[in-house]
């Protein structure tokens, strides 16, 4: 059998490619790949090729690394495209994302999925997105697309409303990653515990969620994470003291399910948590506001060190990730199935939900690709809350569509959080101020004239 070739687009995000490269090296079928790293930084690209060349060492396999400062030559004729970047990075745009609202009293968590940093994180984005799509679709239209970018759910929708010839999936780790805290809360071995979700990108809920007993049949957990919250055995501390991980254990005693992404996400996807003012809700429900920010001081940080460790070191220690990428190139390559939670176009999957909305959802991978199961409907109070979501994707995917300025601010206006806090007036002027500071980040059409309303 051929030997894969995988190209990662932004591959200059070190950490993340190495994460994604040991796990497929550590998959027997796929040890000889052609590792493509693409990045329009020469010395992280060069940092990233140094990482990839010693895990290459470390596991002694055949692998092969090639790097590429043009997108197209890097795509030419693979098999796999892996998207892991940030437009705009750090500074300065995620500063600006959070600075700028703050004047008007606007305060986030994170800021990379949904809000004004959210829709502004997607204007920046999508356009690059598209030119990779555009770049497949001539060297490499039978490549998958494997999306770890955010905003996940607009930038799938993006792709999937003017490139639906491309095959993509959008790739987190939230279902996951929330199923192993749970197990560590309710103190039961990850691997005896079984779990149905579904909904959208960072708001998809666990349907059911279950502990396999002795006999072999599933007892369902729900009444233990309730009694747990309520006695105060959850949640436990988590990897990050500033993130106690309270709203959505919260939210789940008011809508019935638990929330497969984190509370510091989910605080700011509603109008309930953060409001001015109300310093004791922050308190009582340890919201770590700014916490992308802290987030990404901390890992520059980190980085700078752990680059020269890795210099240096002649081994590079290698574990498995919790990402799914290397078990779905190893699906699709060998035909050997697994099961994995990507978000595609939703095309009927949840029936309650728009067909062109992008929902995360259980799929089956084998050689035929990417097959999404299909779940029927939501309990309608998960839809509703969904749905408020979904009106800012919407808006923002219609903004790109059509270069239509006006829709940033509709979908701000939408926004939960966003209109929670502040008035109209407001909202226009915020969004002004945004999309005058981004600057040449965002396409032209954005710095259009201002939106026009009825006086």
């Amino acid at each position: 059998m051929a030997n894969p070739k995988i190209t990662f687009i932004g591959a200059g995000s070190s950490v993340f490619m190495k994460n994604i490269v040991g796990d497929i090296l550590q998959r027997p079928a796929l040890a000889g790949a052609e590792v493509r790293l693409m990045d329009i930084n020469p010395t992280r690209l060069e940092e990233s090729e140094i990482i990839a060349n010693k895990l290459i060492a470390t596991l002694g396999v055949p692998a092969t690394v090639k790097t590429f400062a043009n997108q197209r030559q890097a795509l030419d004729n693979t098999d796999f495209v892996v998207v892991c970047f940030q437009i705009g990075g750090y500074e300065p745009s995620t500063v600006i994302d959070f600075d700028i609202p703050k004047k008007y009293n606007l305060r986030q968590t994170i800021a990379d999925t949904l809000g004004v940093g959210g829709i502004m994180r997607g204007l920046r984005t999508v356009p690059h997105l598209w030119s990779i799509c555009e770049d497949m679709l001539q060297v490499a239209p039978n490549a998958i697309m494997l999306q770890y970018v955010n905003p996940m759910a607009i930038n799938t929708w993006a792709i999937a409303e003017k490139y639906p010839a491309i095959k993509q999936v959008g790739l987190c780790h939230s279902v996951q990653g929330t199923a192993h805290e749970l197990a560590i809360d309710l103190g039961i071995p990850y691997e005896e515990i079984r779990y149905r979700s579904a909904g959208i990108n960072h708001m998809a809920f666990y349907l059911k969620f279950e502990h396999r007993q002795p006999d072999g049949s599933y007892r369902d957990l729900y009444p233990d994470l309730h009694r747990a919250y309520r006695e105060g055995r959850a949640p436990k501390p988590t990897w990050n003291p500033r993130c106690p991980n309270k709203v959505r254990y919260e939210m789940m005693t008011r809508l019935g399910y638990f929330v497969t992404e984190s509370s510091e996400h989910f605080a700011e996807y509603t109008p309930y948590f953060i409001k001015e003012g109300r310093q004791d809700l922050i308190e009582k429900f340890g919201i770590p506001l700014d916490e992308y920010p802290k987030r990404c001081v901390e890992q520059i940080a980190k980085w700078k060190k752990t680059s020269e460790d890795y210099k240096k070191a002649d081994r590079i220690e290698v574990k498995q990730s919790k990402e799914y990428a290397s078990s779905i190139v190893n699906s699709v390559w060998t035909g050997e199935p697994s099961v994995i939670y990507g978000n595609l176009r939703n095309n009927g999957v949840i029936t309650n939900l728009p067909a062109n909305a992008a929902v995360e959802v259980p799929c089956l991978v084998d050689d035929n690709g990417l097959q999404p199961t299909y779940i029927g409907d939501l309990p309608p109070q998960l839809t509703a809350l969904i749905r408020t979501n979904i009106n800012v994707q919407e808006l923002t995917v219609a903004a790109l569509m059509t270069e239509n300025r006006e829709h940033i601010y509709h979908a701000a206006m939408m926004d939960p959080h966003t209109a929670a806090e502040l008035d109209l007036d407001q909202i226009w002027n915020l969004v002004d101020d945004l999309l005058a500071a981004h600057g040449s980040m965002l396409p032209a059409w954005t710095h259009g004239p201002r939106s026009q309303r009825v006086a």
